[in-house]
């Protein structure tokens, strides 16, 4: 949550009035216009993908002040901004006592509550409904609000996920190739299979993954098995008898090496390589809220493990090795998205996946296009674990984060008595807050560096 408190900028808002509505709309327009044209490059220089993921991080950050927003609002605190991005205004329109707009560094976005600390001057007027005067209850509902919606955020994502664009889970085998054999066909070759081949059964028994076919071949080496395949859209019946793997050489590099060792068990071999197809399953969007919740507190809690992973010391030894040996082909190159994701909040970034690497936006934006190419619910996952992170980061309790201000709130309501009011004395944690964002400036670019000249990719990305 941002609360930059900001002088009229040159080229603001003009006065009240028919010239001031003329500006508003030709700003509109210009805004309009920028709009359409980002859209058509990322057509023409096939960057759509990343736009999606552009976009969605925006709607993050902008949903994340949202929530401070709405709360602020329903408390009865006077907010008068609402921006996305910092600089120069690009666009703005003001209803009521709040200004909404749009500003020329789309580096994230704040929402400006009046008094969030006694070290702000406020017009005496509007003292009664600032931050700072208004009730424990409401303060601490206004600083975690932002966190919060980032929890919503994960959980609808979760829920259209499972329940409109499905989960991917294992389907059905399909040969890719066969092996050859020395000395002679595979029984794969000798029963007809053929590429392309996908296996729906095996002695009239289906089965729920690739896995357990190859399971089911192993355990009948020199026995005959009929397999269902299903071949240009029709299905048939080809018997095939696994040989065991201890008779059974192959050519490699030139040469006839044995399949297995002379004391290997007997394990039955057809002579076939696989692709393990998937497909998306859904589920009912009532069963979905269920497991959407289950899940959410699943990644919730790998999240938190990653997080105390990547900022303890081993952790972020690990990072400055990965910044200092970044294109030389020995840093960290991939990212899981289990129990991490990247943080973009108020134009900070940063991010840990389970493998302990941190990342920059830019390093969402490459995992989230790649996680785009792949299909809709890989994009759905990778932004639950960016929101999930961005919800948990941003309560850790330091200023600027939304969790210093709570950890300020429930401070002040300790100190607190009946008849006497504790405001603490912001001015002497600035020096921590200083310090706590130059670490975090370091990581970020850092980060960004790493990401520039060893881009991250999903496995299989």
């Amino acid at each position: 949550m941002s609360t930059v408190v900001e002088r009229p900028e040159a080229g603001g808002p003009a006065q009240p009035g028919a010239p001031r509505g003329r500006a508003s709309r030709n700003a509109a327009i210009r805004l309009v216009v920028v709009v359409i044209a980002g859209v058509v490059l990322a057509a023409v220089l096939h960057g759509l993908s990343e736009l999606v993921v552009v976009v969605a991080l925006i709607v993050m950050v902008m949903v994340h002040e949202l929530g401070h927003f709405v709360a602020a609002k329903l408390s009865g605190m006077k907010v008068t901004e609402y921006f996305l991005g910092f600089g120069p205004r690009i666009w703005s329109v003001r209803r009521g006592e709040t200004e909404y707009g749009v500003k020329a560094i789309p580096a994230g976005g704040y929402v400006r509550i009046v008094g969030m600390t006694m070290l702000e001057d406020v017009d005496p007027g509007d003292e009664p409904r600032s931050y700072r005067q208004a009730s424990f209850p409401r303060r601490l509902l206004v600083a975690v609000a932002g966190s919060a919606m980032h929890f919503v955020m994960a959980f609808l994502l979760l829920w259209g996920m499972l329940a409109l664009s499905g989960v991917p889970v294992p389907a059905t085998p399909a040969v890719t190739g066969l092996t050859s054999f020395a000395g002679g066909r595979s029984p794969a070759e000798i029963a007809g299979l053929r590429p392309g081949d996908e296996i729906l059964a095996v002695d009239g028994n289906g089965f729920s993954n690739g896995e357990q076919f190859v399971t089911f071949v192993k355990s009948h080496a020199g026995k005959e098995i009929s397999v269902l395949v299903r071949r240009g859209g029709h299905d048939l019946t080809l018997h095939v008898r696994p040989a065991d793997a201890r008779d059974v050489k192959v050519l490699e590099a030139g040469k006839t090496v044995p399949l297995v060792g002379p004391s290997a068990p007997p394990t039955g071999v057809i002579g076939v390589e696989l692709d393990f197809l998937t497909r998306n399953e859904t589920t009912s969007p009532f069963v979905a809220v269920g497991r959407a919740a289950t899940l959410l507190g699943s990644i919730t809690a790998q999240t938190a493990g990653g997080l105390v992973d990547v900022f303890s010391l081993h952790g972020l030894s690990s990072f400055a090795h990965q910044v200092a040996t970044a294109g030389n082909g020995t840093g960290g190159g991939g990212a899981s998205t289990s129990g991490g994701g990247a943080a973009v909040s108020s134009g900070s970034a940063g991010a840990s996946g389970s493998s302990g690497q941190l990342i920059s936006i830019l390093g969402a934006i490459q995992i989230g296009a790649q996680a785009a190419r792949q299909n809709v619910s890989e994009l759905l996952y990778i932004l639950v674990a960016i929101n999930i992170f961005i919800g948990m980061i941003n309560l850790v309790p330091m200023l600027p984060l939304d969790g210093g201000h709570v950890a300020i709130a429930i401070y002040e309501r300790i100190r607190s008595r009946r008849n006497r009011r504790y405001h603490a004395n912001v001015a002497k944690l600035m020096p921590v807050a200083y310090v706590f964002l130059l670490f975090m400036v370091v990581l970020g670019v850092g980060a960004l560096y790493t990401n520039i000249v060893q881009p991250v990719s999903l496995p299989g990305g």
